[in-house]
């Protein structure tokens, strides 16, 4: 991931409807929520969501597929990833034991086998 792209994904996410319609995404992976459904969960109006999840699609943190008349809403884990690794990159100058209570606190939140996905 480059620098702008880093900015683009912090940038969408500092805005609370976007990050908790993307938290909201996260936890409905890999099969996501139409954008009707998502706006009712987050009590915000259909045209104004629309507008949201346009935002976290320009950042690559969201894509959309047509299902007949509604439009079904997926977070892209794999730009959370590329993120993650972008931030970790140079961690802590190669001391390993420094990173080791990150690394086990994403492995307790998502499984041992999901952090190598």
């Amino acid at each position: 991931m480059e620098m702008t792209d880093a900015i683009d994904v912090f940038s969408s996410l500092a805005q609370e409807t976007r990050l908790e319609a993307f938290r909201l995404l996260v936890r409905h992976a890999p099969e996501g929520l139409p954008a009707g459904e998502i706006a009712r969960a987050l009590d915000v109006p259909h045209n104004t969501m629309s507008t949201h999840l346009a935002n976290l699609a320009r950042a690559d943190l969201v894509e959309a597929e047509r299902h007949s008349r509604s439009i079904v809403y997926r977070a892209k884990l794999g730009t959370v990833r590329a993120l993650a690794a972008f931030l970790m990159k140079d961690c802590c100058g190669g001391k390993e034991e420094i990173c080791a209570p990150l690394i086990a606190e994403l492995q307790s939140c998502c499984g041992a086998g999901a952090a190598s996905q």
